[in-house]
């Protein structure tokens, strides 16, 4: 059975899907950017990283996972040279749970003031 899982509180989708998918043990996070429900995006790329991993925590609580069964992630930047800067935070967020990991530069993302977005895949032992 594929649930299909919609998040109250954070920002609505802006095009046709949801926040979070699970099936059977596997869980999959929508790409999240650091915007509220409001469409506020804050100036600094950390700060939007702390907000789109917050989000991404609720999404993967609302699928019965959490941060220590996170198997993926991919973090797209409009700067590589943000890397540095969201690292610590990355290291806060996931501990001693390293999840297999990419990281790319692109050249936009959906809204231009936002500048970073992730994405993740969780597997939920004993599901």
């Amino acid at each position: 059975m594929i649930k299909r899982i919609m998040v109250p509180g954070i920002m609505e989708p802006v095009s046709h899907y949801c926040h979070v998918t699970r099936a059977g043990p596997n869980v999959w996070v929508s790409g999240i950017v650091g915007m509220d429900a409001d469409g506020n995006v804050p100036a600094a790329t950390v700060e939007q990283f702390d907000m789109a991993v917050d989000v991404m925590d609720q999404c993967l609580q609302a699928a019965g996972a959490s941060a220590a069964d996170v198997v993926k992630v991919l973090i797209f930047l409009t700067d590589i040279a943000d890397r540095a800067a969201i690292n610590p935070r990355r290291v806060a967020y996931f501990g001693d749970n390293r999840p297999a990991s990419s990281l790319v530069e692109v050249s936009a993302l959906v809204d231009p003031r936002m500048t970073v977005e992730i994405e993740c895949q969780a597997f939920v032992e004993g599901a």
